[in-house]
């Protein structure tokens, strides 16, 4: 992920920032509580496509 466009992406629900996660492909949103696919180099910033975080992913990261 080019993190120049790291810096421009924003949670789409929370306008919160986002932290990228390289082993999992996900964008996560702690303010939302959201992992957001990225597919082949594109993130996915829709609330249905995300996934909710537990409490235990939180705490790890």
């Amino acid at each position: 992920m080019d993190s120049k466009l790291l810096e421009l992406l924003v949670c789409p629900v929370t306008k919160g920032t986002l932290q990228y996660d390289r082993d999992r492909q996900e964008l996560i949103s702690r303010s939302a509580r959201l992992a957001y696919p990225v597919r082949d180099g594109i993130p996915v910033l829709l609330e249905g496509e995300a996934r909710v975080l537990t409490d235990e992913e939180l705490e790890q990261k």
